[in-house]
């Protein structure tokens, strides 16, 4: 399987108005990034956080979206090109039925690791202006997934990644993020999920005590 680093994307915290005529402020909106850009433990150099409540910090340093997602987006009439999902890696050759909790990659001077599913939240609808977008993407599990930084380094859009452990086989992000969805309805899925080697511990804990 090849797996590239089709590009990269950071984004500012910017001032925006909805289709309601509200303004508000968000980092979700990204641009590429040309040549090579600086990767430490807290995200990509140039990329900004919105909200620091419910995003950033080391578990949270980059946000990865499936390259061929888009595609399907479109096929369904949802209008989106890449980027839309605020994603920083955008990556060719692996998606969210295949990346697994605790995956480990080198990808240019980095070594990454998959730490939790992205959450879809009102500020994705709110960006995509789509009320319909959270559901559908609990329910297609196209949300993406966070990466923490293990070794910092330069990365480039058009590099390969490479992986080097996985630890949790079986145990994708598409997995997880059904399964914390779930949790109340199926709490022994959502427990059985709870201890794997390289997630986040406040997903642990979302999956491991379920509200």
């Amino acid at each position: 399987m090849t797996m590239i680093l089709t590009e990269i994307r950071v984004g500012g915290v910017q001032a925006r108005v909805d289709a309601q005529g509200r303004t508000w402020r968000s980092a979700i909106a990204k641009v590429p990034a040309p040549g090579p850009v600086r990767l430490g433990a807290l995200g990509l150099a140039g990329d900004a956080v919105g909200n620091r409540t419910v995003h950033g910090g080391p578990d949270q340093a980059v946000l990865a979206y499936a390259a061929a997602h888009y595609a399907r987006w479109q096929a369904e009439g949802v209008a989106v090109e890449p980027g839309a999902f605020g994603e920083n890696f955008l990556l060719d050759g692996l998606e969210d039925e295949e990346a697994c909790i605790g995956d480990l990659f080198a990808v240019g001077q980095a070594r990454v690791q998959v730490s939790h599913p992205r959450q879809p939240c009102a500020t994705l609808a709110r960006h995509l202006d789509r009320p319909d977008i959270v559901e559908r993407v609990w329910t297609l599990r196209r949300g993406g997934w966070y990466l923490r930084v293990l070794q910092e380094g330069l990365v480039e859009a058009g590099q390969p990644l490479r992986l080097l452990a996985r630890p949790n086989p079986g145990a994708t992000v598409a997995r997880v993020l059904s399964a914390q969805r779930n949790a109340a309805s199926d709490p022994a899925e959502a427990l059985a999920l709870a201890g794997l080697e390289g997630l986040s511990a406040p997903w642990a804990e979302r999956l491991a005590h379920p509200r």
